[in-house]
């Protein structure tokens, strides 16, 4: 992936960005395969859409930016093809980026996308002096697609959002 492509991702993802931010989703990084959830034809989004319980007929970008949700990456460069040290030294390398972002953002809750890097997502909202709520959820991915939806089944009703 070219910083054109990582340019082009970022683009997007502030195309989706709602005014206020109720709900923050903070996932590991965009994927090098060029799969984006703001792109629509990811796993991510697949499984965020079934779990919002839209139809596949649904603008549901649309629907989860009018929530006032916003999925944020903690590194915003791919990873997943990185040795799990390489993938941790930049995890733990990003963490004052995203924990400016929270800063930023103010979001009333935080939900992070991959238990992973839930250690380093609280740590950053700690650093950004963020109260909100958090809380993890398994990656949609390596046969925890069910989990993911039977955990964020309990998590949505919680979670803030943008009146209609």
């Amino acid at each position: 992936m070219t910083a054109r492509d990582v340019d082009a991702i970022e683009a997007i993802r502030a195309r989706y960005r709602p005014e206020r931010i109720t709900t923050l989703f903070v996932g590991e990084s965009a994927p090098f395969s060029g799969r984006f959830f703001y792109y629509g034809n990811s796993a991510m989004s697949r499984y965020m859409q079934r779990a919002m319980a839209l139809d596949a007929s649904s603008d549901f970008l649309e629907a989860f930016k009018a929530c006032g949700w916003y999925l944020d990456d903690l590194v915003l460069e791919p990873v997943n093809r990185l040795t799990k040290a390489e993938r941790k030294a930049k995890w733990l390398g990003a963490q004052d980026s995203l924990a400016q972002r929270i800063a930023e953002y103010q979001p009333l809750a935080i939900v992070t996308l991959l238990r992973a890097i839930k250690d380093i997502v609280e740590a950053a909202a700690i650093a950004a002096r963020c109260d909100a709520p958090r809380y993890a959820v398994p990656f949609p991915g390596n046969g925890l697609q069910g989990r993911f939806l039977s955990e964020m089944a309990h998590i949505i009703p919680r979670l803030p959002r943008l009146p209609i």
